[in-house]
Order: structure tokens, then C-alpha cells, then sequence
């Protein structure tokens, strides 16, 4: 496999269209797993009624191309994507401990049951499941889904990882 080198920077509006095919593309996987593909709705459908602009907004980039985006508002990552191509070569780590440089001591995300890769990301960064809710998926409401809330602390993150 070759050597990634992943650069993350602000969002720029030229991104959109990148972003737009990410999402579409990584959308589909998550939601094969969990609540099922006839819930997909577009980035364009969904961006403005999800608050995709209501934070900051970061792109990572492998040699000028848009590899994947992450959104933070306030202290909880609200979108986080790969481009398919590019799954399981450290960009959605990176996308995610970029975004927790930038946060508060306590962040939260909400993970769909189902999303394995997803769960297993926030896991392994040290997030814990604190509450799960089922309920009307969020951006396409007629549809039911499972979310998992999870929390980090950094804190209690940092002891753990440093044997304390």
C-alpha cells in the first residue's frame, strides 16, 4: 500500500463538489449497515437543514485530492466521511484528531447502530457509548434508526492511554 500523506485544512467553498461526492458515496456504506440505503438522501438535500456550515468544517487532502471532511460545532463532531477509495488509510483518524485538537475536554459524537467502522474509530480514540436512542433518523424522518451516543473525556482519555 502506498504512503498516505494527509494534509487537513479548512473548508474552502471550491471543496463542495468533492465533498458532495464523499459524503454521497460514504452515506450509502453507512447507512447498508444500519438503517438501509433507502434512507439516502444527498449532501445537497441534507447539508443546510443538518447544519453542516453551523461549525468549522475541515477537508483532508492526499496530493490536492479531497479525501474526506469532518464538522465540529461546539463540542460534538457532526459529520465525519471518507471517500470510499480511501477507507482504512488513516484518513477518518485523522479527520477526527484534528477536529478533537480543536475541541473542549468532553466531545460527542452520535454513531448509527450498524456502523461498524464508524464504532470502531470513536473506540479505539477513546469514546464510550453513554445512551442509546431510537428514534427518527436525523435529515430524513421518515425513517426509524439506533444511535449510539458516545463521549470522550480528555482527561480521563489521556490517563488511560498513558497507563495511569
Amino acid at each position: 500500500m502506498p504512503t498516505v500523506e494527509i494534509k487537513i485544512r479548512p473548508y474552502s467553498d471550491d471543496d463542495w463538489d468533492a465533498i458532495a461526492r464523499i459524503h454521497d458515496a460514504a452515506r450509502l456504506d453507512e447507512l447498508r449497515g444500519s438503517v438501509g440505503v433507502e434512507a439516502f438522501l444527498t449532501l445537497a438535500q441534507t447539508a443546510e437543514g443538518e447544519g453542516l456550515f453551523d461549525g468549522q468544517l475541515w477537508v483532508a487532502e492526499d496530493d490536492g485530492t479531497v479525501t474526506g471532511f469532518v464538522a465540529l460545532d461546539d463540542d460534538e463532531v457532526t459529520w465525519l466521511y471518507v471517500d470510499p477509495q480511501h477507507y482504512r488509510q488513516g484518513v477518518g483518524r485523522a479527520l477526527l484528531r484534528h477536529a478533537l485538537a480543536a475541541a473542549g475536554p468532553r466531545v460527542e459524537v452520535t454513531v448509527l447502530d450498524g456502523n461498524l467502522a464508524g464504532m470502531g474509530l470513536y473506540l479505539s480514540e477513546g469514546f464510550t457509548i453513554t445512551e442509546t436512542r431510537t428514534g427518527s433518523l436525523v435529515g430524513n424522518e421518515a425513517f426509524t434508526a439506533t444511535g449510539h451516543i458516545m463521549h470522550r473525556d480528555a482527561a480521563v482519555t489521556h490517563a488511560q492511554f498513558n497507563g495511569i
